[in-house]
């Protein structure tokens, strides 16, 4: 049941627009801005002084730094550099945006915590492109999109920092139909197809710091359509369709950072009919598992039923919490996202209805209590979400 009283965003166009024009400004300027340490702009608040100018903007809301690296070379420059989320970062300073995709080509930002939509700047990329398969994952200050072009896959990578997209590193071995999560300016992506159709169990571990990938030792299972999670600071797999069978795979695994090993974890998917028996051939087109950790507890939205349910780590089994929003609607799991933002879960989607749709954000915070959704924002979209990643920064 949602909260009646919250504020259902119709959108400001005019407000869109400012916000576009503060963000592009930040990818307008040159290079030779970045040479801010050794000139008079270093100080920044010149009454201040650099360092205690840079506190002052840590805590600012990432919403105004595209307004601010307006105002001086040095502020542009500072931003620019990625220095302040680095800073952010180690002080524990989030905020958390979502980005989503109602078009093929083209991506939206919400700013919950300011309620503000912001457009990003179109993809250009090839037909090929557009029409592929495509996966997203947020890491760092950047937003990577998984899909191809022609007969190979092909990574576009978003920098909030440039406002502007470029064509990143490709993984060691290309995939789709993979299972990927991010914990700071790490991310990992496992399992999934190559480009023959094989099946795989390799995993790869992305740095945006240093834009690079690294193979890491490979899963148990190979699986495809699988779903991820980072949880108390490891990195789990769960579901998926696996090498033998096309039967949903029960078991999850879990891969620890620090010793560089895989562990599997039996019967961790929760089977769909109440533990009846064994899972039933799912259908060719049926969505992966719709899973998020908040506050290191992992929920899962199961589409089926419509029910959300919550992990039970020691007892390893899921517990029922409660029901989706009532406008919430997919196609076999598709077309809705479900994910943690800060501290709360987030249910991303909306009715299928043809020439007259839109997508709400409704969020539950888990520590309030019972679950009882908050809608948060709504905006009239013709077609549903095809893709969805949060980034905190």
């Amino acid at each position: 049941m949602a909260k009646m009283g919250a504020k259902v965003l119709k959108g400001d166009e005019k407000k869109e627009k400012r916000e576009d024009m503060w963000l592009a400004q930040i990818g307008q300027q040159e290079s030779h801005y970045y040479a801010w340490d050794n000139s008079e702009s270093s100080l920044l608040i010149h009454q201040l002084g650099r360092d205690i100018s840079i506190n002052c903007l840590l805590r600012c809301s990432r919403s105004d730094y595209g307004i601010i690296a307006t105002l001086s070379t040095g502020f542009h420059s500072l931003i620019r550099s990625g220095e302040l989320y680095k800073l952010r970062r180690q002080m524990g300073i989030v905020e958390h945006w979502v980005y989503f995709s109602c078009n093929l080509l083209e991506w939206e930002t919400f700013d919950p915590i300011h309620h503000r939509w912001m457009h990003m700047p179109k993809i250009q990329a090839n037909e090929c492109f557009m029409c592929s398969s495509k996966e997203s994952l947020a890491v760092g200050t950047e937003l990577l999109v998984f899909g191809k072009e022609i007969m190979y896959p092909i990574v576009y990578k978003y920098s909030i920092l440039t406002h502007t997209w470029t064509t990143g590193m490709r993984m060691h071995t290309p995939r789709c139909l993979f299972a990927s999560a991010s914990l700071g300016e790490i991310g990992i992506i496992a399992g999934g197809c190559d480009l023959h159709g094989n099946i795989l169990n390799s995993a790869e571990l992305y740095n945006s710091e240093t834009g690079r990938w690294e193979t890491i030792p490979s899963m148990n299972k190979a699986r495809r359509m699988c779903s991820a999670v980072f949880m108390e600071g490891k990195f789990y797999v769960i579901g998926g369709i696996g090498v033998e069978s096309l039967k949903t795979i029960t078991s999850g695994e879990v891969y620890d950072l620090k010793t560089q090993t895989w562990s599997e974890i039996p019967n961790m998917y929760p089977a769909p009919n109440e533990g009846a028996g064994p899972t039933e051939e799912p259908f060719i087109a049926e969505g992966p598992l719709l899973v998020a950790v908040v506050n290191d507890v992992l929920y899962l939205a199961d589409y089926v039923l419509k029910q959300v349910k919550k992990y039970d780590k020691e007892k390893n089994l899921w517990v029922t919490i409660g029901p989706f929003p009532k406008r919430i609607a997919s196609m076999y799991g598709w077309g809705i996202a479900f994910r943690a933002c800060g501290d709360q879960l987030m249910i991303i989607g909306g009715p299928r209805v043809l020439g007259a749709g839109f997508v709400e954000i409704n969020s539950w915070v888990p520590k309030e209590g019972l679950l009882e959704w908050n809608l948060v924002a709504r905006k009239p979209s013709s077609n549903f979400v095809y893709n969805c990643a949060v980034m905190g920064c």
